[in-house]
């Protein structure tokens, strides 16, 4: 019994008879000869058939044959002598031809059919990129000491007071989807110290852009006994670049399919305080708007060749009621954002660490503690100095493939409008 060999491996068996398996990508119907190029997860492969049914494209085979020389087919080798065996058939043609280099098709079309058309290499090559980011991140965390943690989905209450949340029936009661780890992931300090988490949040936010998804998928990190947010932004600036190089190592097939150019992390990232931001950009606002954004990204890569850029010291009022100040300006804070090609892709900073001091911002808000009655009990019991960060997975990949729109970064979007497939 001949065991199945990749693609990618064929030129390691060159005159051997092996078996390969995946999906007829392309037929060539020529007079004396037809070719059939099978597509599996590591890229093409050619037989040479003469004479006979061949199989249709998508259908699903297994093909047996000796490995030839050929510098003109796909990894410059080609089965030869192949005998076929079809193991499912389509029932129906995909939208459009999947081995044409160029998608030609529209995002609607793209996403309704998204089970068949993620199958271009071109509309899979972001996932990939994906996939390897979120390696990347894991292997840097789990190098700087922190332990994967998971937790609920469902919660009791809001985690961004104000925020619209989905609810749901919860056996009788009403309960959310979890806009973010954040509250459990502070309390899961109090037991690792370092804590991270890959996970879906959603967000009930009726935004219809081309950078905003209803769920999606959060890369969050938080660590105890830091002096300040400085030390925050040391950690990220190490779990973006380690994201890049798994991406350069994992995923270098996919960034050629898309042509990309993958972007340097400096050893240290150029930072602003807000003000400064503010004060460059003409602007008097207590936030940053999309145009100021793009413009702070121009200026850092031209200023200090980064395509990277942490605005730091928002406006207390900007951010959540968690955030700890700045202690010498105690109107802003000790958070950040981290621009990325002209978009906030992170936001992080210090959280507060006492519970008398979030009876005092809750107070301040004019908010009520007993719905936070389960986070605050963290809090009772005693908690280092910490704080952390979380990067949007789809909003990264987007930017770092040049998608126009975040959809394209996600393999089944959630949206507005969309609820399947």
């Amino acid at each position: 019994m001949i065991s199945r060999v990749l693609s990618a491996e064929l030129t390691e068996h060159a005159g051997q008879r092996v078996t390969i398996a995946g999906w007829v990508h392309r037929r060539r119907l020529l007079k004396s000869v037809s070719f059939l190029v099978i597509r599996d997860r590591a890229g093409l492969a050619q037989a040479v058939c003469h004479g006979g049914d061949l199989p249709g494209e998508e259908s699903v085979v297994e093909v047996t044959g000796t490995v030839t020389a050929n510098p003109r087919a796909p990894g410059g080798v080609e089965l030869t002598g192949p005998e076929l065996h079809v193991l499912s058939e389509p029932v129906e043609a995909p939208p459009f031809d999947l081995y044409r280099p160029v998608v030609p098709a529209t995002l609607p079309t793209i996403l309704d059919h998204a089970p068949v058309t993620l199958r271009h290499p071109a509309l899979r090559a972001p996932l990939e990129i994906s996939a390897a980011s979120v390696a990347g991140f894991r292997a840097v965390l789990d190098r700087l000491g922190f332990t994967e943690v998971h937790t609920p989905k469902i919660v009791a209450s809001a985690t961004e007071s104000g925020a619209n949340v989905f609810g749901i029936d919860y056996f009788g009661r009403p309960a959310y989807l979890a806009q973010s780890p954040q509250f459990y992931k502070q309390a899961m300090v109090g037991v690792f110290e370092r804590v991270y988490e890959v996970g879906p949040v959603f967000r009930a936010e009726p935004h219809d852009t081309v950078r905003h998804l209803a769920q999606y998928t959060s890369l969050d990190a938080e660590l105890g006994f830091v002096r300040d947010h400085r030390e925050v932004m040391a950690v990220l600036r190490e779990a973006v670049a380690g994201m890049l190089e798994s991406v350069r190592e994992r995923a270098a097939a996919a960034v050629a399919t898309l042509g990309l150019t993958l972007p340097e992390v400096p050893a240290e990232i150029p930072a602003v305080h807000f003000t400064e931001a503010q004060r460059m950009t003409g602007e008097d606002e207590p936030d940053l708007s999309p145009a100021q954004e793009r413009w702070l990204s121009r200026w850092a890569l031209t200023e200090h060749g980064s395509e990277f850029l942490f605005v730091t010291g928002y406006p207390m009022a900007k951010r959540p009621f968690y955030t700890h100040p700045d202690p010498a300006r105690p109107g802003y804070s000790n958070g950040f954002d981290l621009l990325f090609r002209g978009l906030e892709l992170v936001t992080g900073g210090q959280r507060l660490h006492r519970h008398r001091d979030y009876l005092r911002a809750l107070a301040e808000r004019g908010e009520s503690a007993a719905p936070y009655e389960g986070y605050l009990q963290a809090f009772a019991y005693g908690m280092p100095p910490h704080g952390g960060f979380a990067i949007g997975l789809e909003r990264w990949t987007a930017r770092l493939t040049g998608a126009a729109n975040i959809r394209q970064a996600a393999a089944f979007p959630r949206d507005l409008h969309r609820l399947s497939p």
